[in-house]
Protein backbone atom coordinates (compact mmCIF):
# COMPACT_ATOMS: atom_id res chain seq x y z
CA UNK A 1 0.00 0.00 0.00
CA UNK A 2 1.77 3.18 -0.87
CA UNK A 3 1.92 6.14 1.23
CA UNK A 4 -1.10 8.15 -0.46
CA UNK A 5 -3.53 5.23 -0.55
CA UNK A 6 -2.82 4.89 3.22
CA UNK A 7 -3.16 8.89 3.83
CA UNK A 8 -6.38 8.54 2.00
CA UNK A 9 -7.53 5.66 3.70
CA UNK A 10 -10.40 6.38 6.44
CA UNK A 11 -13.89 7.77 4.60
CA UNK A 12 -14.52 4.18 3.49
CA UNK A 13 -14.03 2.66 6.96
CA UNK A 14 -16.17 5.24 8.35
CA UNK A 15 -18.86 4.75 5.62
CA UNK A 16 -18.74 0.78 6.48
CA UNK A 17 -19.41 1.62 10.37
CA UNK A 18 -22.33 3.73 9.52
CA UNK A 19 -23.21 1.13 6.74
CA UNK A 20 -23.23 -1.91 9.14
CA UNK A 21 -25.73 -1.68 11.42
CA UNK A 22 -29.32 -1.76 11.63
CA UNK A 23 -29.34 -3.21 7.79
CA UNK A 24 -27.12 -5.71 8.50
CA UNK A 25 -27.94 -7.40 12.21
CA UNK A 26 -31.20 -6.77 11.94
CA UNK A 27 -32.73 -6.50 8.42
CA UNK A 28 -30.28 -9.43 7.31
CA UNK A 29 -30.66 -11.26 10.31
CA UNK A 30 -34.27 -11.94 9.85
CA UNK A 31 -33.74 -11.92 6.07
CA UNK A 32 -31.87 -15.01 6.78
CA UNK A 33 -34.02 -16.13 9.33
CA UNK A 34 -37.75 -15.82 7.69
CA UNK A 35 -36.33 -16.62 3.83
CA UNK A 36 -33.57 -18.88 4.17
CA UNK A 37 -30.76 -18.26 1.57
CA UNK A 38 -33.58 -16.69 -0.65
CA UNK A 39 -33.28 -13.26 -0.43
CA UNK A 40 -29.46 -13.73 -1.42
CA UNK A 41 -29.85 -12.48 -4.64
CA UNK A 42 -31.94 -8.81 -3.30
CA UNK A 43 -28.79 -8.43 -0.95
CA UNK A 44 -26.41 -8.72 -3.95
CA UNK A 45 -28.93 -6.61 -5.99
CA UNK A 46 -29.08 -3.66 -4.10
CA UNK A 47 -25.52 -3.10 -3.40
CA UNK A 48 -25.11 -3.19 -7.20
CA UNK A 49 -27.78 -1.09 -8.05
CA UNK A 50 -27.02 2.02 -5.47
CA UNK A 51 -23.42 1.41 -6.16
CA UNK A 52 -22.95 4.47 -8.00
CA UNK A 53 -24.99 6.93 -5.85
CA UNK A 54 -22.33 5.77 -3.14
CA UNK A 55 -19.77 5.95 -4.85
CA UNK A 56 -20.36 9.71 -6.97
CA UNK A 57 -19.95 11.14 -3.33
CA UNK A 58 -16.18 10.53 -2.75
CA UNK A 59 -15.78 10.81 -6.39
CA UNK A 60 -17.39 14.40 -6.38
CA UNK A 61 -14.95 15.46 -3.24
CA UNK A 62 -12.35 13.85 -4.85
CA UNK A 63 -12.18 15.96 -7.86
CA UNK A 64 -13.44 19.09 -6.92
CA UNK A 65 -12.17 19.66 -3.24
CA UNK A 66 -15.61 20.80 -2.04
CA UNK A 67 -18.58 18.13 -1.06
CA UNK A 68 -21.53 16.78 -3.07
CA UNK A 69 -23.46 19.31 -1.29
CA UNK A 70 -21.71 21.51 -3.59
CA UNK A 71 -22.89 19.61 -6.07
CA UNK A 72 -26.34 19.96 -4.94
CA UNK A 73 -26.04 23.94 -4.75
CA UNK A 74 -24.68 24.15 -8.42
CA UNK A 75 -28.20 22.50 -9.75
CA UNK A 76 -30.02 25.05 -8.13
CA UNK A 77 -31.43 25.88 -4.50
CA UNK A 78 -34.14 23.57 -5.05
CA UNK A 79 -31.92 20.87 -4.71
CA UNK A 80 -30.98 21.97 -1.30
CA UNK A 81 -34.60 22.55 -0.29
CA UNK A 82 -34.67 18.81 -1.46
CA UNK A 83 -32.51 17.44 0.58
CA UNK A 84 -33.40 19.33 3.78
CA UNK A 85 -37.23 17.89 3.55
CA UNK A 86 -35.65 14.45 3.34
CA UNK A 87 -32.88 14.92 5.98
CA UNK A 88 -35.35 16.11 8.79
CA UNK A 89 -38.22 14.26 7.70
CA UNK A 90 -35.58 10.73 8.37
CA UNK A 91 -32.67 11.76 10.69
CA UNK A 92 -34.57 11.55 14.21
CA UNK A 93 -36.30 8.12 13.45
CA UNK A 94 -32.87 6.96 11.84
CA UNK A 95 -30.84 8.01 14.73
CA UNK A 96 -33.42 6.41 17.81
CA UNK A 97 -33.20 3.18 15.43
CA UNK A 98 -29.70 2.80 15.27
CA UNK A 99 -29.29 3.85 19.00
CA UNK A 100 -31.84 1.81 20.55
CA UNK A 101 -30.61 -1.17 19.09
CA UNK A 102 -27.55 -0.55 20.12
CA UNK A 103 -28.92 0.12 23.63
CA UNK A 104 -30.70 -3.52 23.66
CA UNK A 105 -27.54 -5.34 22.65
CA UNK A 106 -25.41 -3.48 25.45
CA UNK A 107 -28.65 -4.04 27.81
CA UNK A 108 -28.27 -8.13 26.61
CA UNK A 109 -24.00 -8.55 26.54
CA UNK A 110 -23.67 -6.66 29.65
CA UNK A 111 -26.84 -7.51 31.46
CA UNK A 112 -27.77 -4.49 32.63
CA UNK A 113 -30.70 -3.91 34.40
CA UNK A 114 -31.93 -0.36 33.55
CA UNK A 115 -34.59 0.38 30.56
CA UNK A 116 -33.57 0.94 26.84
CA UNK A 117 -34.67 4.45 27.15
CA UNK A 118 -32.20 5.53 30.08
CA UNK A 119 -28.99 3.23 28.14
CA UNK A 120 -29.77 5.40 24.68
CA UNK A 121 -29.35 7.99 26.50
CA UNK A 122 -26.22 7.07 27.91
CA UNK A 123 -24.37 5.50 24.78
CA UNK A 124 -25.58 8.81 22.63
CA UNK A 125 -24.05 11.26 25.50
CA UNK A 126 -20.49 8.87 25.63
CA UNK A 127 -20.82 8.96 21.54
CA UNK A 128 -21.25 12.93 22.04
CA UNK A 129 -18.40 13.03 24.17
CA UNK A 130 -15.72 11.18 22.10
CA UNK A 131 -17.15 13.34 18.97
CA UNK A 132 -16.32 16.77 21.13
CA UNK A 133 -12.79 14.99 22.41
CA UNK A 134 -11.90 14.16 19.19
CA UNK A 135 -13.35 15.21 16.55
CA UNK A 136 -13.24 13.35 12.77
CA UNK A 137 -9.81 12.50 13.94
CA UNK A 138 -11.02 10.16 16.99
CA UNK A 139 -14.13 9.31 14.78
CA UNK A 140 -11.96 7.88 11.93
CA UNK A 141 -9.58 6.04 14.27
CA UNK A 142 -12.23 4.42 16.66
CA UNK A 143 -14.27 3.35 13.56
CA UNK A 144 -11.57 1.88 12.06
CA UNK A 145 -10.82 -0.34 15.27
CA UNK A 146 -14.30 -1.36 15.65
CA UNK A 147 -14.53 -2.31 11.64
CA UNK A 148 -11.62 -4.44 12.32
CA UNK A 149 -13.07 -5.85 15.09
CA UNK A 150 -16.59 -6.40 14.09
CA UNK A 151 -15.07 -7.83 10.52
CA UNK A 152 -12.79 -10.93 12.39
CA UNK A 153 -15.76 -11.88 14.99
CA UNK A 154 -18.53 -11.84 12.02
CA UNK A 155 -16.57 -13.99 9.73
CA UNK A 156 -15.52 -16.44 12.93
CA UNK A 157 -19.30 -16.70 13.46
CA UNK A 158 -20.51 -17.16 10.29
CA UNK A 159 -17.62 -20.08 9.45
CA UNK A 160 -19.22 -21.77 12.89
CA UNK A 161 -22.64 -21.29 11.86
CA UNK A 162 -21.94 -23.16 8.40
CA UNK A 163 -20.92 -26.50 10.84
CA UNK A 164 -24.78 -26.66 12.12
CA UNK A 165 -26.56 -25.55 8.52
CA UNK A 166 -29.38 -27.58 7.74
CA UNK A 167 -29.17 -27.04 3.86
CA UNK A 168 -32.02 -28.53 3.11
CA UNK A 169 -34.52 -26.35 5.21
CA UNK A 170 -31.92 -23.21 3.57
CA UNK A 171 -32.69 -24.16 -0.15
CA UNK A 172 -30.68 -21.21 -2.33
CA UNK A 173 -33.49 -21.55 -5.36
CA UNK A 174 -36.18 -21.66 -3.31
CA UNK A 175 -38.11 -18.84 -3.82
CA UNK A 176 -40.42 -16.81 -1.54
CA UNK A 177 -43.87 -16.33 -3.00
CA UNK A 178 -44.15 -12.47 -3.75
CA UNK A 179 -47.27 -11.01 -1.60
CA UNK A 180 -47.64 -7.81 0.40
CA UNK A 181 -45.53 -9.20 3.54
CA UNK A 182 -42.75 -10.37 1.37
CA UNK A 183 -42.53 -7.46 -0.88
CA UNK A 184 -42.86 -4.89 2.18
CA UNK A 185 -40.10 -6.77 4.25
CA UNK A 186 -38.11 -6.77 1.01
CA UNK A 187 -38.90 -2.67 0.67
CA UNK A 188 -37.57 -2.49 4.45
CA UNK A 189 -34.59 -4.76 3.48
CA UNK A 190 -33.49 -3.04 0.76
CA UNK A 191 -33.98 1.02 2.25
CA UNK A 192 -30.82 0.71 4.44
CA UNK A 193 -28.67 -2.09 2.25
CA UNK A 194 -26.35 -0.94 2.58
CA UNK A 195 -26.86 1.91 3.83
CA UNK A 196 -29.70 4.65 2.90
CA UNK A 197 -27.99 6.65 0.10
CA UNK A 198 -27.70 10.13 2.66
CA UNK A 199 -24.51 8.16 3.56
CA UNK A 200 -23.27 9.30 -0.08
CA UNK A 201 -23.05 13.02 0.92
CA UNK A 202 -21.70 12.21 4.46
CA UNK A 203 -18.57 9.88 3.03
CA UNK A 204 -18.14 13.21 1.01
CA UNK A 205 -17.71 15.50 3.48
CA UNK A 206 -15.49 12.81 5.39
CA UNK A 207 -13.07 12.12 2.57
CA UNK A 208 -12.57 16.43 2.90
CA UNK A 209 -12.12 15.86 6.91
CA UNK A 210 -9.62 13.33 5.97
CA UNK A 211 -7.62 15.36 4.16
CA UNK A 212 -7.86 18.28 6.36
CA UNK A 213 -6.53 15.57 8.78
CA UNK A 214 -3.66 13.72 7.02
CA UNK A 215 -2.50 16.99 5.21
CA UNK A 216 -2.67 14.92 2.46
CA UNK A 217 -5.15 15.90 -1.23
CA UNK A 218 -5.70 12.19 -2.21
CA UNK A 219 -5.95 11.12 -6.27
CA UNK A 220 -9.48 10.24 -7.14
CA UNK A 221 -7.70 7.12 -7.67
CA UNK A 222 -6.15 6.89 -3.88
CA UNK A 223 -10.27 8.05 -2.69
CA UNK A 224 -11.44 5.12 -5.00
CA UNK A 225 -9.66 2.38 -3.34
CA UNK A 226 -10.57 3.40 0.34
CA UNK A 227 -14.40 3.51 -1.21
CA UNK A 228 -14.35 0.03 -2.48
CA UNK A 229 -12.43 -1.20 0.25
CA UNK A 230 -15.56 -0.26 2.66
CA UNK A 231 -18.22 -0.96 -0.07
CA UNK A 232 -17.21 -4.44 -1.06
CA UNK A 233 -16.21 -5.09 3.12
CA UNK A 234 -20.04 -3.67 3.71
CA UNK A 235 -21.63 -6.28 1.14
CA UNK A 236 -19.75 -8.86 2.33
CA UNK A 237 -20.82 -8.71 5.92
CA UNK A 238 -24.41 -8.54 4.76
CA UNK A 239 -24.23 -12.04 3.55
CA UNK A 240 -22.86 -13.06 6.30
CA UNK A 241 -25.63 -11.96 8.55
CA UNK A 242 -27.43 -13.55 6.56
CA UNK A 243 -26.12 -16.60 6.21
CA UNK A 244 -25.70 -16.71 10.24
CA UNK A 245 -29.46 -15.98 10.36
CA UNK A 246 -30.26 -18.62 7.52
CA UNK A 247 -28.08 -21.05 9.22
CA UNK A 248 -29.14 -20.95 12.93
CA UNK A 249 -32.74 -19.56 12.96
CA UNK A 250 -34.12 -20.67 9.76
CA UNK A 251 -36.73 -23.20 9.91
CA UNK A 252 -36.88 -22.91 13.63
CA UNK A 253 -40.37 -20.85 13.88
CA UNK A 254 -38.44 -18.21 15.70
CA UNK A 255 -40.47 -14.68 16.18
CA UNK A 256 -38.56 -11.49 16.41
CA UNK A 257 -39.05 -10.04 19.64
CA UNK A 258 -40.24 -6.46 19.08
CA UNK A 259 -38.34 -4.77 22.13
CA UNK A 260 -34.79 -3.74 21.30
CA UNK A 261 -33.76 -5.37 24.15
CA UNK A 262 -35.49 -8.64 23.78
CA UNK A 263 -34.24 -8.69 20.02
CA UNK A 264 -31.00 -8.77 20.98
CA UNK A 265 -30.72 -10.98 23.96
CA UNK A 266 -32.78 -13.82 21.64
CA UNK A 267 -30.28 -13.77 18.57
CA UNK A 268 -27.49 -13.87 20.79
CA UNK A 269 -29.28 -16.77 22.57
CA UNK A 270 -29.86 -18.29 19.51
CA UNK A 271 -26.67 -18.31 18.35
CA UNK A 272 -25.37 -19.46 21.87
CA UNK A 273 -28.19 -22.63 21.52
CA UNK A 274 -26.59 -23.94 18.14
CA UNK A 275 -23.05 -23.22 18.53
CA UNK A 276 -22.15 -23.48 22.12
CA UNK A 277 -21.92 -20.91 25.27
CA UNK A 278 -18.89 -20.38 24.15
CA UNK A 279 -19.76 -18.45 21.26
CA UNK A 280 -22.33 -16.15 23.23
CA UNK A 281 -18.94 -13.29 23.49
CA UNK A 282 -18.44 -13.95 20.10
CA UNK A 283 -21.73 -12.73 18.84
CA UNK A 284 -21.93 -10.38 21.65
CA UNK A 285 -19.02 -8.21 20.62
CA UNK A 286 -19.20 -8.56 17.09
CA UNK A 287 -22.92 -7.34 17.03
CA UNK A 288 -22.57 -4.28 19.83
CA UNK A 289 -18.81 -3.28 18.06
CA UNK A 290 -21.58 -3.23 14.55
CA UNK A 291 -24.17 -0.79 16.30
CA UNK A 292 -21.99 1.30 18.34
CA UNK A 293 -19.62 2.24 15.15
CA UNK A 294 -23.12 2.64 13.24
CA UNK A 295 -24.60 5.12 16.21
CA UNK A 296 -21.37 7.08 16.45
CA UNK A 297 -21.32 7.88 12.99
CA UNK A 298 -24.71 7.99 12.12
CA UNK A 299 -24.42 11.17 14.98
CA UNK A 300 -21.24 12.91 13.67
CA UNK A 301 -23.14 12.39 10.01
CA UNK A 302 -26.19 14.33 10.19
CA UNK A 303 -25.27 17.16 12.19
CA UNK A 304 -22.14 17.33 9.58
CA UNK A 305 -24.57 17.41 7.14
CA UNK A 306 -27.06 19.95 8.33
CA UNK A 307 -24.30 22.40 9.28
CA UNK A 308 -22.87 22.34 5.83
CA UNK A 309 -26.18 22.32 3.77
CA UNK A 310 -27.07 25.50 6.17
CA UNK A 311 -23.50 26.83 4.82
CA UNK A 312 -25.04 26.46 1.07
CA UNK A 313 -27.53 28.01 1.10
CA UNK A 314 -25.25 31.01 2.31
CA UNK A 315 -22.77 30.85 -1.02
CA UNK A 316 -20.67 28.39 -2.52
CA UNK A 317 -17.98 26.25 -1.22
CA UNK A 318 -14.55 26.97 -1.81
CA UNK A 319 -12.07 24.49 -2.60
CA UNK A 320 -9.71 22.70 0.07
CA UNK A 321 -11.11 24.89 3.11
CA UNK A 322 -12.20 22.78 5.72
CA UNK A 323 -15.47 24.53 6.71
CA UNK A 324 -16.06 23.15 10.29
CA UNK A 325 -12.29 24.90 11.66
CA UNK A 326 -14.50 28.03 11.62
CA UNK A 327 -16.02 28.90 14.82
CA UNK A 328 -19.36 30.12 13.54
CA UNK A 329 -19.69 26.13 12.00
CA UNK A 330 -18.58 24.76 14.50
CA UNK A 331 -21.68 25.88 16.98
CA UNK A 332 -23.86 25.18 13.97
CA UNK A 333 -22.19 21.78 14.42
CA UNK A 334 -23.16 21.11 18.19
CA UNK A 335 -26.26 22.76 17.77
CA UNK A 336 -27.17 20.44 15.38
CA UNK A 337 -26.04 16.96 16.98
CA UNK A 338 -28.00 18.27 20.48
CA UNK A 339 -31.29 19.06 18.13
CA UNK A 340 -30.71 15.31 16.95
CA UNK A 341 -29.99 13.73 19.85
CA UNK A 342 -33.63 15.75 21.69
CA UNK A 343 -35.64 14.57 18.86
CA UNK A 344 -33.60 10.82 18.43
CA UNK A 345 -34.85 10.57 22.32
CA UNK A 346 -38.58 12.26 21.46
CA UNK A 347 -39.05 9.68 18.79
CA UNK A 348 -37.96 7.10 21.28
CA UNK A 349 -40.45 7.65 23.59
CA UNK A 350 -42.77 7.33 21.02
CA UNK A 351 -41.67 3.79 19.66
CA UNK A 352 -39.82 2.01 22.14
CA UNK A 353 -42.56 -0.44 22.19
CA UNK A 354 -42.00 -2.18 18.84
CA UNK A 355 -38.55 -1.88 17.48
CA UNK A 356 -39.17 -4.10 14.27
CA UNK A 357 -42.02 -0.95 13.41
CA UNK A 358 -39.22 1.67 14.00
CA UNK A 359 -36.76 0.34 11.75
CA UNK A 360 -39.34 -0.82 9.49
CA UNK A 361 -40.90 3.05 9.22
CA UNK A 362 -36.80 3.98 9.13
CA UNK A 363 -35.59 1.74 6.22
CA UNK A 364 -38.91 2.15 4.40
CA UNK A 365 -38.57 6.34 4.15
CA UNK A 366 -35.08 5.70 2.97
CA UNK A 367 -35.98 3.11 0.10
CA UNK A 368 -38.70 5.84 -0.90
CA UNK A 369 -36.23 8.87 -1.21
CA UNK A 370 -33.15 6.62 -2.62
CA UNK A 371 -34.33 7.56 -6.38
CA UNK A 372 -34.50 11.26 -5.59
CA UNK A 373 -30.60 11.38 -3.92
CA UNK A 374 -29.73 8.97 -6.61
CA UNK A 375 -30.24 11.66 -9.11
CA UNK A 376 -28.72 14.78 -7.13
CA UNK A 377 -25.88 12.60 -7.22
CA UNK A 378 -25.90 11.50 -10.96
CA UNK A 379 -26.29 15.27 -11.79
CA UNK A 380 -23.74 16.71 -9.50
CA UNK A 381 -20.86 14.15 -10.67
CA UNK A 382 -22.07 15.26 -14.24
CA UNK A 383 -21.36 18.73 -13.34
CA UNK A 384 -18.92 21.69 -15.16
CA UNK A 385 -16.69 21.89 -12.00
CA UNK A 386 -15.76 18.38 -12.32
CA UNK A 387 -12.72 17.88 -14.70
CA UNK A 388 -13.36 15.69 -17.51
CA UNK A 389 -10.51 13.56 -16.46
CA UNK A 390 -12.52 12.49 -13.08
CA UNK A 391 -16.31 12.15 -14.72
CA UNK A 392 -17.78 7.97 -14.50
CA UNK A 393 -16.80 6.32 -17.41
CA UNK A 394 -19.24 5.87 -19.57
CA UNK A 395 -20.09 2.37 -18.21
CA UNK A 396 -21.08 3.88 -15.31
CA UNK A 397 -23.06 6.38 -16.16
CA UNK A 398 -25.44 3.97 -17.91
CA UNK A 399 -25.10 1.94 -14.89
CA UNK A 400 -26.32 4.94 -12.70
CA UNK A 401 -29.36 5.67 -15.22
CA UNK A 402 -30.40 2.20 -14.93
CA UNK A 403 -30.05 2.21 -10.94
CA UNK A 404 -32.38 5.28 -11.07
CA UNK A 405 -34.89 3.22 -13.11
CA UNK A 406 -34.83 0.52 -10.96
CA UNK A 407 -35.22 2.42 -7.75
CA UNK A 408 -37.97 4.69 -8.95
CA UNK A 409 -39.79 1.79 -10.68
CA UNK A 410 -39.52 -0.51 -7.28
CA UNK A 411 -40.58 2.36 -5.47
CA UNK A 412 -43.49 3.59 -7.19
CA UNK A 413 -44.52 -0.78 -7.16
CA UNK A 414 -44.32 -0.20 -3.29
CA UNK A 415 -46.49 3.05 -2.98
CA UNK A 416 -49.17 0.91 -6.04
CA UNK A 417 -49.23 -1.71 -3.57
CA UNK A 418 -49.37 -0.15 -0.49
CA UNK A 419 -52.53 2.47 -0.73
CA UNK A 420 -53.80 1.62 -4.19
CA UNK A 421 -54.83 -2.23 -4.10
Amino acid sequence: MTKGVWQALGPGLVFAAAAVGVSHLVQSTRAGAVYGFSLVGVVILANIIKYPAFRFGPQYAAATGTSLLEGYRRQGKWALVLYSFITVATMFIVQAAVTVVTAGLAIATLGLSVGPLVVSFGIIVVCAILLTAGKYRLLDRVTKVLVALLTGATLTATALAFTSMEWSASSLVELPDLDKRTVFFVVALVGWMPSAIDVAVWQSLWTLARREDSQHAPTLKESMFDFHLGYIGTAALALCFLTMGAGVMHGRGVKFADSAGGFAAQVIRLYTETLGEWSGPIIGVAAFAVMFSTTLTVLDGFPRALTTLMARFKGPEEAGVFELKQKSQGRTYWAMLLLLAVGAMLVLFAFLTSLKAMVDVATTLSFLTAPILSVLNHRAVLGAEVPTESRPRPWLIWMSILGIVCQGSFAAYYVYLRYFT
